[in-house]
């Protein structure tokens, strides 16, 4: 592993300085209910690149953004459908699959952050893939940019079992919605992201987390593996530094052609070995990661500036 000071001096020496993407972890979710319309919006006037909705289907088979299948502890769910409560794998909950979008969208979100803001809970209600697009678009004229979508497709082995086969449902849907640019698809589900892959153009990106403990900087899937049918990683932060030191696999990653999206970086949490989430993200940065993904777009925005600017002046000749 390459001590993080040598990989910022073979990042500054490089000829490639674009800006990282800040992508909006289920939208402005550090300061609102995630996955709403509100947070997305926020997320977009705090200056993100893309908005990253996770998506899950509904009992008629319709696309709603939610991080999991059960809704108990993100929504009011249980004030409003408190007969419909089940277990499944352990869990007793209220699952997103049981319900229809008129169903759904009878309730409202929660923050379910216990040390977040609570002051907008049960307000906003969940948005519709359709709902995120139309707000995407209007958005990108009314701020006069482009704005990324970065849609997650979740538990795609559930919907299978359902008969729901999601990646040719969202691609069906981007085209119904007329949205073919600036989109990234991901999942941690290798079997749905190979099956795309011949479908589409659209880049796709294979979420990876650590093989295991005993293995804490090997991803769970091969990254030359990954090559053959996607075009980027969305790592797991720890994979990429770990004990401060820069593990090489940024690295390896590019030589393999793929991009690398780091997740999950928040100001309310990071790890001991940092002094701030600023140095956090400093270091993160300096190993040249292509997009990060964060609650807080507003300051994310603002420290991925500032570390840009400076490092720009620091080569300049």
């Amino acid at each position: 592993m390459r001590p993080l000071v040598f990989a910022i001096l073979l990042y500054l020496s490089s000829s490639c300085l674009a800006n990282p993407l800040v992508i909006a972890h289920r939208g402005a979710s550090g300061y609102y209910p995630e996955h709403t319309l509100e947070a997305y919006r926020a997320a977009i006037l705090m200056g993100a690149d893309y908005i990253e909705p996770d998506l899950v289907l509904t009992a008629d088979g319709q696309f709603v953004a939610r991080h999991d299948l059960y809704l108990g502890n993100t929504t009011n769910v249980a004030a409003i459908y408190p007969d419909r409560r089940r277990d499944l794998d352990g869990r007793s909950d209220w699952y997103v699959m049981d319900f229809t979008l008129a169903e759904l969208q009878q309730l409202r979100a929660r923050q379910p952050f216990d040390d977040r803001s609570a002051s907008h809970d049960d307000q906003f209600t969940l948005p519709t893939l359709a709902q995120i697009i139309q707000l995407l678009k209007a958005m990108e004229v009314s701020e006069g940019r482009t704005i990324g979508l970065y849609p997650e497709l979740k538990s795609p082995q559930v919907f299978r079992r359902l008969g729901f086969d999601m990646g040719p449902m969202l691609l069906q849907e981007l085209d119904r919605l007329s949205v073919s640019e600036n989109v990234i698809i991901q999942s941690f589900d290798q079997e749905t992201l190979e099956a795309l892959r011949p479908k589409t153009a659209v880049p796709l990106v294979m979420l990876v987390y650590p093989k295991s403990r005993l293995q804490p900087t090997e991803p769970n899937v091969p990254l030359a593996e990954i090559a053959r049918f996607a075009d980027g990683v969305g790592a797991m932060k720890t994979l990429l530094v770990h004990s401060g030191e820069d593990t090489g696999l940024v690295s390896l990653a590019h030589d393999l052609g793929l991009f690398v999206h780091a997740w999950t970086f928040r100001d309310d949490r990071y790890p001991d070995t940092f002094s701030s989430s600023e140095a956090e993200l400093r270091a993160y940065l300096s190993i040249g990661i292509d997009g990060f993904f964060t609650d807080f777009p507003d300051t994310a925005v603002a420290m991925r500036n500032r570390f840009m600017e400076r490092n720009r002046v620091a080569v300049e000749p």
